[in-house]
């Protein structure tokens, strides 16, 4: 049976503009989009959803999650990870490999996709990681990993520290025609320090991370991915300096994408509060210079997308205090209202620019079939109210993870119905 989602409001990119529009959906694909000026379509014998003037959005794609299990339950599993993306409008979602056992193995991959569809309620996709036990010691089977469904390689988490193991990685993906996806960071520089080099950690006499922690891996990783021709694709960009080198590859025609956080574009490390770990995130909080750094990435296209770095850990582990609680917070139930709120709502960015960072982008740098609202597209769908506000309120998560910096924030555009193949999986 077909369904109807009625009186949606659309982006109109020619226009400027939301339009009024009706879609029918079946059989997973959209079969029909139906401009609302036309009067209501003959709906009889289909369910119907009125959207009542609501957004419709083809469903939000994050290409940067943390699910956690095997191994990690206690923070969230793929029921609830799913749950808690569908929550968030994010209909497709891509799960890093730094798991228990590390997801290292075509069984490994096979596991997570067998979850993902007995227990999962949005589209998991797999990484593959790039050395056995994100070790930094012995490449994977990635041809093995391909064929079990692992859609990129990457030891996020960790930066892969010799020079040589990133490329063999990345001669041996392009032979695949697979992406690698990278963590930067050089480990010399690191530790000991979890705030990053700026008024914060000077104000409290830590030990800073510094930019080029980062950006040194983004550059040798640039070089490595120009002479191996692989498709490279940057996590979590924070810094001016990775934005100013990934913007300069571009230029020059290498095949080099990235990602940046919306903590990252919103939040620097003067807005830390304190000793709090729900502030402790890996890359850091940056200062206000490249905070701006990013936001201009994001606007010009250097950074192609938004992703939520979805790092959930239990309360009790974020109550050690920030120097023995884990690194990571929680994203996928507040990315949008953040960014719709912050940007949007005041007129720095056009509703359409941040929906195609969200969806359409993600889909075209992985190639992806999702991302997109179209007749015979995947029947992926969110529905977002804009006018509601609502206030950020951890307990109420679907995650099992709390851990956010967000608590008390007072929001717009909340998502209230999610659609995966053509199924209402969310609904408020």
């Amino acid at each position: 049976m077909a369904l109807w989602i009625l009186n949606g409001k659309l982006w109109d990119e020619s226009a400027g503009s939301l339009a009024t529009k009706h879609i029918q959906v079946g059989d997973g694909v959209i079969q029909a989009i139906v401009d609302g000026e036309s009067g209501q379509p003959d709906t009889a014998g289909h369910d119907t959803i009125d959207a009542e003037g609501k957004l419709v959005s083809a469903g939000f794609i994050d290409m940067h999650v943390h699910l956690r299990e095997p191994g990690f339950e206690y923070k969230e599993d793929i029921a609830s990870g799913t749950r808690s993306a569908a929550k968030g409008g994010f209909t497709t979602i891509a799960c890093m490999p730094n798991t228990r056992p590390v997801a290292d193995t075509p069984d490994m991959i096979r596991y997570i996709l067998d979850k993902a569809a007995t227990e999962g309620i949005v589209k998991v996709l797999p990484y593959a990681a790039i050395t056995k036990n994100e070790l930094g010691r012995e490449l994977t089977d990635f041809a093995g990993l391909k064929e079990a469904g692992a859609i990129g390689f990457t030891d996020d988490g960790v930066g892969v520290q010799n020079a040589q193991m990133m490329k063999d990685a990345m001669n041996l993906a392009h032979s695949l025609d697979m992406p690698v996806i990278a963590h930067c960071e050089d480990d010399s520089l690191v530790k000991g320090a979890w705030a990053t080099e700026g008024k914060f950690a000077q104000k409290h006499g830590l030990k800073g991370i510094p930019n080029e922690s980062e950006a040194i891996h983004v550059g040798r990783d640039i070089l490595l991915s120009e002479a191996t021709g692989v498709h490279y694709h940057v996590c979590h960009v924070s810094t001016e300096q990775s934005v100013r080198l990934i913007r300069m590859a571009k230029q020059i025609g290498i095949n080099v994408t990235a990602e940046v956080c919306p903590h990252h574009l919103i939040l620097s490390d003067e807005d830390i509060p304190g000793m709090d770990a729900n502030w402790k995130m890996n890359p850091p909080l940056r200062t206000p210079r490249d905070v701006q750094a990013v936001i201009e990435g994001l606007e010009d296209g250097t950074l192609d997308m938004v992703v939520t770095d979805h790092a959930p850990h239990s309360a009790e582990e974020k109550a050690r205090g920030v120097d023995l609680a884990p690194f990571g917070i929680v994203g996928f139930e507040t990315a949008f209202p953040l960014l719709y709120t912050k940007f949007v709502r005041t007129g720095k960015w056009t509703l359409g620019f941040l929906l195609k960072r969200m969806t359409e982008d993600p889909a075209r740098v992985f190639r992806l079939a999702e991302g997109s609202i179209a007749v015979g597209k995947p029947a992926d769908l969110t529905i977002v109210d804009l006018e509601g506000e609502r206030e950020v309120k951890p307990e109420t998560f679907v995650s099992k993870g709390t851990n956010t910096p967000f608590g008390g924030w007072k929001l717009y555009g909340w998502p209230v119905l999610t659609v995966v193949n053509g199924a209402v999986v969310w609904s408020e």
